[in-house]
């Protein structure tokens, strides 16, 4: 019975400690002022994304979040044409869903505070993804 409870303790614990640093508001977490980059891993097709985000007394006062393809150019009005031309509406509509939705996170994140306060939106869960890699990297930095 001892080792059943010293396991559910420990697994408690853990869990407690995983949800407190998904917050970046939490008490323990303070930031230094400035401006930190933070960057995704890349995903299947070499993208990545990246958001620069600005510390002001100790809160997010600016995030922008871009994504970038593989082949260096940023995701951005272009995204999801070919040779600068709508080949297929559906696939640009897509694409283009995706670059409001960056815009979209960035202004979510601002304004909540928490990384965990940001909702994902349909069809752009990759870039989602992305975001909340890039917002850890970025806040890893500004840790005090």
């Amino acid at each position: 019975m001892r080792r059943i409870i010293a396991c559910f303790a420990v697994v408690l614990i853990l869990s407690v400690a995983g949800l407190s640093a998904c917050k970046n508001g939490s008490a323990d977490v303070t930031y230094k002022n400035g401006v930190y980059v933070g960057k995704s891993g890349e995903d299947d097709r070499g993208a990545y994304g990246e958001v620069t985000i600005t510390i002001e007394s100790g809160a997010v006062a600016d995030c922008v979040f871009v994504t970038w393809q593989k082949d260096g150019s940023i995701k951005d009005e272009d995204y999801g044409k070919v040779n600068g031309e709508i080949s297929n509406q559906d696939y640009y509509d897509k694409a283009q869903l995706a670059v409001a939705a960056m815009a979209d996170y960035a202004r979510q994140f601002v304004a909540a505070q928490e990384l965990a306060d940001v909702d994902a939106i349909a069809g752009a869960t990759i870039a989602f993804g992305q975001f909340e890699e890039a917002v850890i990297d970025a806040l890893d930095e500004a840790k005090e």
